[in-house]
């Protein structure tokens, strides 16, 4: 994968919503997610940093029977939370 642009907070809601509405895959999401917190490529807005270090654990199962970690009311409340923190902070607030 060639990094050459950090990902918009669009791009990491609009993860939140595939995984919600079924269309991207928790599994895709969490790849997605960890090649950003792997990548040379910096992203230094803390609010997107956060989301994404959700993002990467979302398909992470709570035993061998199969059951998620953490489930979509979970999911939905880190959406919730994503969207406030860009409202209260709309230009991003650079990490130190």
């Amino acid at each position: 994968m060639i990094f050459e642009q950090a990902p918009t907070r669009a791009e990491v809601d609009a993860w939140f919503t595939g995984v919600l509405d079924g269309s991207r895959s928790r599994d895709a999401a969490d790849q997605w997610a960890a090649t950003w917190l792997h990548s040379p490529t910096s992203i230094d807005d803390e609010v997107m940093w956060s989301a994404i270090g959700l993002l990467c654990g979302i398909d992470l199962q709570s035993g061998p029977d199969g059951s998620l970690l953490h489930d979509d009311d979970q999911v939905r409340q880190w959406q919730s939370e994503f969207r406030r923190r860009c409202a209260a902070s709309p230009h991003g607030r650079k990490l130190t």
